[in-house]
Formats: C-alpha cells, structure tokens, sequence
C-alpha cells in the first residue's frame, strides 16, 4: 500500500468528481446529509482505490477486506464512491432515496452488493466490526475489517463495549476511523458531549491510537499501512477532517449535518436556489486548480 505523486493527484481528482456527485444527488433527492459524506470523501477515495483488498466484479469475494459503515446516514458518499468503483452504474446515483431505490437513506445489506451490514442506530457498527473481526481470526481469515465511525456516535456506550471487548482481546486484524468534524446534528461536539481527550480514552482501552489528516491522501494510506503491522491490538485512527470540505458555505457549519442543498439557508449561506450551482462551481473550480498544482 504506497502511493506515487502522480496517485495522490489521481485520488484527488476522484474525490473531487465523487463530491459533485454527492450534490446532485442530494439535489435529486432533496433530503440527506452533505457535510459528512463531503467530509469523509477523501477516505473513502483511498479506501476503494488504494487500501482495500476487494474487487466489485466480485462484491462477495470471500477474501475480500469488510468495510462496516456504522454512521450510515452518511452513505451517498459511501454509494457515490462504489459507484465510481464499478459495484453501480453512476446514473443509478440519482436515484438515491427514492422509492425503491437500492440507495436508502441508510445502507441497507441485502439491497447493494458490496454492502456487509445494514446501518443506521448510531453506535451499533463497532460491535458489528468486532463480532466480524473474532469471526475472521476463528478462521485464521487473512482478510480485515475496517469500521467507520462518526465522532458524534463516540456518545453512545455500546461503542465503549465494543471497544473495550477489542481492546481486552487484542483484535488485531481491526482497523477503525473516527470521522473527527466536530459536529453533529444539533451542534458541536464539545458543546453536546465533550469527548477530548478521545486519544487517551482509547489507548486506556487498549487501542493503538494514530490521528491524522483526512483529507491528507499520504497520511491515510500510511495510517492504514502502519495499522496491517500492529499484532498487539486493534487500531483506531481520529481523522480529523472538514465538514462540508469543498464548499464553501458549508464547511465547519454543523447546520449541514441533516440537509441537503436547497433545503435551508443559515446564516451566510447564498439564497437556496443558487446552492446547488455555487456548491458544484466551487468543487469544479477546486478540480482545475489540482490539475495545474
């Protein structure tokens, strides 16, 4: 798992492409969450072109690597990402939330091949990965699993039972990511349910514990390198990452959490019927700018 400078910029330009798409279809849908799934685009870049052992010609190749998604709500950019991989045809994109559609609001298993569980209480998918994780050391599996988690959903105390279990029992082929924006629904973390000093509640678990940059493509794929080399424990990574990253009017805002362009218009923002074309102008104006850096 290494990463050319030339990789680096072909990531980022992915990401780029795989946010427009998360506006359109939050536009198309006209409900659903943008800053999380703005946020979180880059790692799920890396994740589906670079770290992950999975192939979408195949989405239940038994050696494939688990990806568990436990903040749900943020799936148009898991769909947008899969669908950029080959497991969907990028049109079917519009179709998010609609009825009938395979892309619910929340992931749902058995509706979208390359989805391991259906998610949406918040604080249940570290559970799911470690029950996942205990099953694969059983078979002596070489796959992994990776839990994605929200930093809002660090309230929730079956996420501590997980994590005290993986802890205790030194699930080491676990890899887990705190989305750390800082928001959640109502307002800031720290503000809600203070959870500093989230490193040191973790490693008193028995985690080894790395933070870093999400939106730094070098710093996620080392992080995922250095976790395949730690036998002693589960890994969990505190990405610290910008809600609502590529828009302007929407980054740090945590009135964006639950809305989707067009819906509302805080403080700031332009008038909603511009929101979607400002939104997808500024992301195309950030790809030129990449391709001549």
């Amino acid at each position: 798992m290494s990463a050319t400078i030339h990789d680096i910029h072909q990531l980022e330009e992915k990401a780029n492409l795989i946010r427009q798409d998360i506006i359109k279809m939050l536009v198309e849908a006209g409900s659903g969450h943008s800053a999380g799934p703005l946020g979180m685009a880059d790692i799920f870049t890396a994740l589906y072109f670079n770290i992950l052992n999975h192939d979408p010609a195949k989405p239940d190749w038994s050696e494939r690597d688990r990806l568990i998604l436990s903040n749900g709500h943020i799936c148009p950019v898991r769909y947008a990402t899969m669908a950029h991989a080959g497991y969907l045809p990028i049109s079917e994109l519009k179709t998010l939330r609609k009825l009938g559609t395979r892309l619910q609001g929340h992931p749902h298993r058995t509706s979208l091949p390359g989805i391991e569980t259906t998610s949406g209480p918040l604080g249940s998918g570290l559970s799911q990965a470690v029950g996942l994780a205990l099953a694969g050391r059983i078979d002596n599996a070489k796959w992994r699993v990776i839990c994605l988690m929200s930093d809002g959903e660090q309230d929730e105390g079956n996420t501590w039972e997980a994590a005290m279990l993986a802890g205790k029992l030194k699930i080491n082929n676990l890899t887990a990511l705190i989305d750390r924006n800082n928001i959640q629904i109502d307002g800031f973390t720290e503000n809600i349910m203070p959870l500093e000093n989230l490193k040191a509640k973790y490693e008193a678990f028995n985690w080894h514990v790395l933070e870093i940059d999400g939106h730094n493509f070098e710093e996620i794929i080392s992080a995922f390198s250095e976790a395949k080399a730690i036998f002693e424990k589960p890994t969990v990574m505190i990405a610290h990452t910008i809600p609502g990253k590529g828009v302007s009017f929407m980054e740090n805002r945590y009135e964006w959490h639950g809305s989707p362009p067009g819906l509302i218009q805080p403080e700031g923002a332009p008038p909603k019927e511009k929101q979607a074309e400002i939104a997808l102008k500024e992301l195309k104006q950030l790809q030129e700018k990449n391709k001549h850096d």
